[in-house]
């Protein structure tokens, strides 16, 4: 089977197709082979991007052959644990562009995410490369949450406000499934009371979709139970959360009280509820089923490593540091050794979904606390604190 797979793939390049994209488009069916199957397409595609940032990025060259790594040691998907990966804290280093692949002339697009150091951590991606980012986001958002229509509560600024934020680039491209949308974060301000009378104005008129970070979308709540107002969104009705649960603050929101709350101020079933998990410097979003299990998308491969050994997979279901192995970037490589502690599950998925299922638990001690969303709560909450302070006469 694996031969057949390589063959594929190389008729498809010999032809000018791109078999990423290919994959990605097939994502449905994909996510129902068999898990052998899975794993054989998978390790096809890590090898021959492997092979690519091997022959043309002399930086990471040098890195795998410090490791005496070469592409004749892939030969089974247990074998991509071996493949160098980058510290995610070099996309914040000064010399990041050292990183790419591909000559910045070619950079079309950067993505930032800041860090409480401010930091900015930059991502830049090629034509294709982002491409493919696109691809990947709308062809994971229709197979997890199949909407094409209904309108969007975005609790978030808009592009125009903070073009350059990943959260802000991701929400706005649900915009393209939908029929209308709105973002209520406006000069860090938020206004619940202007959210619900959006909500009650497309209320008969729209399948009406929240979609924020935690924190927002748990201060929507409170403010509903606590002026005691009745909401009631449709059958089809999703909220959708993404940018961590922890706070600013080192708060960490619940997240299982977090789902029976959110379920039960605004009138739907828990698993209407999905969160979602990615990296800016990677081009996917591990997304919940109804079950609140996040399917890994069928072409990236998570690696679980030791947190005192980070070049050693721990047991399946045990908890450790992230490897991200996305084949999706040409710009760079997607091999990236995150500072998440996640595990993975052990069971196959009710939903019938094959391959990884990954849960997330929290950023590992002593790794910079920062993403997009803390940094917006960290704003709005220092814009209220200066209109909530007296004038000192």
């Amino acid at each position: 089977m694996m031969s057949s797979y390589r063959e594929l793939f190389e008729k498809s390049i010999m032809m000018g197709i791109d078999p990423v994209g290919s994959v990605i488009a097939s994502i449905r069916s994909i996510y129902q082979l068999p898990i052998e199957s899975h794993n054989e397409m998978k390790l096809e595609l890590i090898k021959h991007n492997f092979q690519y940032h091997y022959t043309h990025n002399a930086l990471y060259r040098k890195i795998c052959e410090e490791k005496g790594m070469t592409l004749s040691d892939i030969q089974r998907i247990e074998d991509v644990a071996q493949i160098p990966a980058i510290g995610i804290g070099k996309f914040k280093d000064v010399n990041a562009q050292l990183l790419l692949t591909k000559p910045i002339h070619d950079v079309e697009h950067e993505l930032r995410s800041t860090g409480t150091s401010g930091i900015p951590s930059i991502s830049r991606r090629d034509e294709q490369t982002l491409t493919r980012s696109v691809l990947s986001m709308f062809s994971m958002f229709r197979e997890m949450f199949r909407f094409f229509g209904g309108a969007a509560i975005y609790l978030a600024p808009s592009a125009e406000e903070m073009p350059e934020m990943g959260l802000v680039k991701l929400i706005n491209m649900f915009s393209g499934l939908l029929d209308s949308s709105r973002f209520f974060i406006s000069g860090h301000a938020f206004d619940p009371e202007a959210v619900l009378q959006q909500l009650n104005d497309w209320q008969h008129v729209h399948t009406r979709h929240i979609i924020g970070p935690p924190f927002l979308v748990e201060r929507l709540s409170r403010y509903i139970n606590e002026h005691q107002r009745h909401i009631q969104l449709d059958r089809q009705s999703q909220i959708i959360t993404l940018g961590g649960w922890k706070s600013y603050t080192g708060r960490e929101i619940n997240r299982l009280e977090f789902y029976e709350q959110t379920a039960q101020t605004f009138g739907i079933q828990q698993g209407q509820v999905r969160d979602m998990f990615g990296l800016v410097e990677t081009n996917f979003m591990a997304i919940e089923c109804e079950h609140h299990a996040k399917h890994v998308p069928p072409w990236v491969h998570f690696s679980i490593r030791g947190l005192d050994k980070a070049d050693q997979e721990v047991a399946q279901g045990e908890p450790g540091r992230l490897v991200v192995y996305d084949p999706t970037s040409l710009s760079y490589p997607g091999f990236i050794l995150t500072d998440d502690l996640v595990y993975m599950d052990k069971n196959p998925c009710p939903c019938g979904r094959n391959g990884q299922v990954v849960n997330y638990m929290y950023r590992i001690k002593g790794a910079e606390i920062g993403c997009c969303a803390i940094n917006l709560e960290k704003f709005m909450s220092d814009k209220e604190a200066r209109i909530t302070q007296c004038p000192i006469g």
